[in-house]
């Protein structure tokens, strides 16, 4: 039943977030960013197989082969969590664009500062933007990935896709590195904000990377293939 292997799940997630906050809190003066990740990336495999195996949430992944060797601009539709965790599975190192206030919830805002994010102020949108660009600039050149959702916040399934923020082209044209589209239908199966999660399969998908000298024109692109490739999914 739904509800029981949601019980079962949502329990594991939570507790299992306590050892795995701890350790990487610990390890987060002795090892590089990376090594943390793939560590974390540990738990969220884990957690991700008790998903599957207590919600029987699967998925599917295609166009795996369009992911560049190098260091790129993923940019993702934003439905819940399910996303926030298993794109950082895919993508090590790398580094995630977000709003400060998830630095403070317990625990799991703990272990997300120790992975140095680039934090988003909402109250002043004009500094913080130019911080973002800075900031992601410089993590790509060293070689990390920057994951973001350039909806600027979760959607229900039913509304679709929203237009993306015109900074996800920019980075990609100050960086000289292409962003990477990437659509999926989590949301129908981890629903935000609820307890219960639905069974069936989520379906990702990666599209070709997008290079150009417009931030607007490339951001209009990836949102184009993104909404196009939803709008398939049915």
């Amino acid at each position: 039943m739904p509800l029981i292997g949601s019980i079962v799940f949502n329990t594991f997630f939570y507790i299992s977030l306590i050892p795995i906050t701890l350790i990487i809190v610990s390890l987060y003066f002795f090892i590089s960013t990376k090594n943390l990740q793939y560590i974390g990336s540990l738990w969220i495999k884990i957690v991700l197989k008790a998903l599957r195996i207590f919600c029987r949430v699967r998925w599917r992944v295609e166009g795996i082969e369009n992911i560049p060797k190098g260091p790129c601009i993923v940019v993702s539709n934003h439905q819940g969590q399910w996303e926030s965790l298993f794109l950082q599975t895919l993508f090590i190192p790398s580094t995630t664009i977000i709003k400060k206030e998830l630095l403070y919830i317990p625990l799991f805002g703990w272990a997300l500062k120790c992975m140095k994010p680039i934090t988003l102020n909402r109250l002043n949108k004009i500094s913080s933007l130019k911080k973002v660009i800075k900031k992601g600039v410089l993590k790509l050149e060293n070689g990390f990935s920057i994951i973001l959702f350039p909806e600027g916040t979760r959607n229900s399934p039913e509304k679709g896709i929203q237009p993306f923020a015109a900074s996800c082209g920019l980075l990609s044209v100050r960086s000289g590195l292409p962003l990477l589209p990437i659509c999926h239908n989590s949301g129908k199966y981890w629903k935000n904000k609820k307890f219960i999660k639905s069974s069936g399969e989520v379906i990702l998908k990666i599209g070709n990377p997008i290079s150009g000298n417009d931030p607007k024109i490339i951001t209009e692109q990836a949102f184009n293939w993104t909404k196009e490739t939803y709008q398939q999914m049915g």
